[in-house]
């Protein structure tokens, strides 16, 4: 089982960035596909990004393609969430996930296992 750590969350003016970061411990995750959640209060968890095991295909909703991105450095065992032009609609708790396969493409939470705690982000408009 992977422990994993997000950061990088906080307060941010709309049109603003943040980078998110999962940090993976126990184990390697280099094998294993990723995704990036977000929970608003009230809502369901939904995916907002997730990468393959290489790194090699991404997946995003349609709700923040084009203004976020996702990445992974396997030899540091951390996946990145990269976040421009936020809106106030992106306010959420964000989560990481990872998957015991090295793809998933727009599977949803039930293709995860690990989880992380969650970092807060707030966009003010």
């Amino acid at each position: 089982q992977a422990q994993l750590v997000e950061s990088g969350g906080g307060l941010v003016q709309a049109g603003g960035s943040l980078r998110l970061l999962c940090v993976a411990s126990g184990r390697s995750i280099s094998s294993n596909a990723v995704g990036w959640f977000r929970q608003a209060p009230g809502k369901e968890r939904e995916l907002v990004a997730g990468i393959n095991w290489s790194g090699g295909t991404t997946h995003f909703s349609d709700a923040v393609k084009g203004r976020f991105s996702i990445s992974r450095d396997n030899a540091k065992n951390t996946v990145y969430l990269q976040m421009n032009s936020l809106k106030p609609e992106d306010t959420a708790v964000y989560y990481c996930a990872v998957s015991p396969f090295g793809y998933t493409g727009s599977s949803g939470k039930e293709a995860y296992d690990d989880w992380g705690q969650g970092t807060q982000v707030t966009v003010s408009s």
